[in-house]
């Protein structure tokens, strides 16, 4: 057993090696475009499903209470969060429809929608980015794999090199807390 924890844990250091390799300056453009936003009194709207929901809601948590400094509070939404939202829309309309729709009503200029994926292939997120990509608010794909139909359609695409859902998600974690890191000495 004590070999076979080694080797998960050997395979999620090669992922985030190769990943600062690979991606290093698109999260650091990811992370320019979260701080333009702020900066220009926009918010950060974070949506995905299962695993990436809670990544969503991990994030929002960071950003609008504290990472590392004691600081004022950050505007971020994890759109993943209001089950008689999210159950009313799926019901209405359809489970494609759940982040869009909210997008839709709260989104404005200056905002940054992230839409996570380990697939990149999520319908309900791909909708997301899409409509926040039509209304001009800058979009960022958390991805594994090869990125999927996402990647290719966010602005800006960081792409985690693995195809092991695990090692993605523990990835994804990385990179937001880089993001909230960044954003936390750029705006305090």
């Amino acid at each position: 057993m004590k070999k076979k924890i080694e080797a998960i844990l050997e395979e999620s250091i090669s992922v985030k090696k190769d990943l600062m390799v690979s991606q290093g300056d698109t999260i650091e453009k990811a992370a320019d475009a979260i701080i333009k936003s702020l900066k220009a009194g926009g918010k950060v709207m974070i949506f995905g499903n299962g695993g990436s929901a809670a990544d969503s809601q991990h994030m929002a948590a960071e950003l609008v209470g504290k990472f590392l400094k004691e600081r004022k509070g950050v505007p971020a939404i994890a759109l993943t969060t209001n089950t008689s939202i999210i159950t009313a829309i799926a019901n209405d309309y359809s489970y494609d429809e759940v982040f869009s729709r909210q997008l839709d009503a709260i989104a404005e200029n200056n905002d940054v929608a992230i839409g996570i994926s380990t697939s990149g292939n999520a319908k309900n997120v791909i909708r997301a980015v899409e409509l926040a990509n039509k209304k001009g608010i800058v979009t960022i794909a958390l991805t594994g794999r090869d990125g999927g139909g996402l990647a290719k359609i966010a602005k800006i695409s960081i792409i985690v090199p693995s195809r092991s859902t695990p090692r993605i998600q523990e990835a994804h974690v990385t990179v937001v807390h880089i993001l909230c890191q960044m954003v936390e000495e750029a705006l305090f």
